[in-house]
C-alpha cells in the first residue's frame, strides 16, 4: 500500500512538512509506503501542468493521499488551490474512492476555515475523508515550534494511525469480496432556464 502527502506550503521543509512527515512516519510504521511531494514552490515558479500531470501519474498506483498547506489569510495557500483545481479537472478517475485527508499548519489562526476549503475537493471524487481526534491542524512558526505543539503531534499521529487502519480495512475488504462501489456519471443541474 502506498500513500502520497502533497506539501502546498512555499517551504520545502517547514512548519506544513513537519506534520506531514509525522503523518507518513505513522504510516511507515504500519508497513505503508509514503512519499512527501512539494508542489507548492514548483507551482509558485510556474510549473503547475507538470506537477499536475506528475501528480497523476503517482496517484494511479496510490493506495491514499494527504494535502498539507499553511494558512495563508485564513486559506489554504494559493498554490495549493491552483494544484488541487488542476489536480481535480484532470485526475478525479486517479482519486476516485481513495481515503484523503487534509493537514494545515498556523503560525495562530485561520485553520478550520482552511480546512473547511481543502475538505471540499476529496469529496468530488466520492473519497472517504480521514479524520484524527480533532481537527488536522498543527500550530507554530517554525519546524521547532510545530514539534512543540503536543496535541497537534498527536493529531498527527493519529491521523496516521487512522489512515494506516482504513487502508488495510479495505484492503481486508476486498481480499473478502467486497466491491467498490461503480462511479456513476454525474448529473448536472443548470438553475438558469
Amino acid at each position: 500500500m502506498k500513500v502520497i502527502l502533497f506539501n502546498g506550503s512555499r517551504r520545502e521543509n517547514g512548519c506544513t512538512y513537519t506534520a506531514l512527515n509525522i503523518v507518513a512516519n505513522q504510516l511507515k510504521a504500519a508497513g505503508i509506503e509514503t512519499k512527501i511531494v512539494f508542489v507548492g514552490g514548483r507551482v509558485l515558479k510556474g510549473e503547475v501542468n507538470e506537477v499536475v500531470h506528475e501528480a497523476k501519474e503517482l496517484l494511479e498506483t496510490a493506495d491514499g493521499v494527504v494535502y498539507g498547506s499553511p494558512v495563508y489569510y485564513a486559506s489554504p495557500s494559493g498554490e495549493m488551490l491552483m494544484f488541487l483545481d488542476r489536480l481535480y479537472g484532470i485526475a478525479e478517475a486517479n482519486l476516485l474512492f481513495k481515503p484523503a485527508a487534509n493537514v494545515v499548519s498556523a503560525r495562530r489562526a485561520g485553520t478550520t476555515a482552511t480546512l473547511d476549503v481543502l475538505n471540499k475537493y476529496p469529496t468530488y471524487a466520492q473519497q472517504p475523508l480521514v479524520t484524527s481526534r480533532y481537527w488536522n491542524m498543527v500550530h507554530g512558526s517554525n519546524p521547532e515550534d510545530v514539534l512543540k505543539d503536543e496535541e497537534g503531534v498527536q493529531i498527527m499521529k493519529e491521523l496516521g494511525r487512522n489512515m494506516a487502519w482504513l487502508l488495510k480495512s479495505i484492503d481486508a475488504g476486498r481480499q473478502a469480496g467486497v466491491t467498490q462501489p461503480d462511479a456513476k456519471q454525474k448529473v448536472y443541474t443548470n438553475f438558469i432556464r
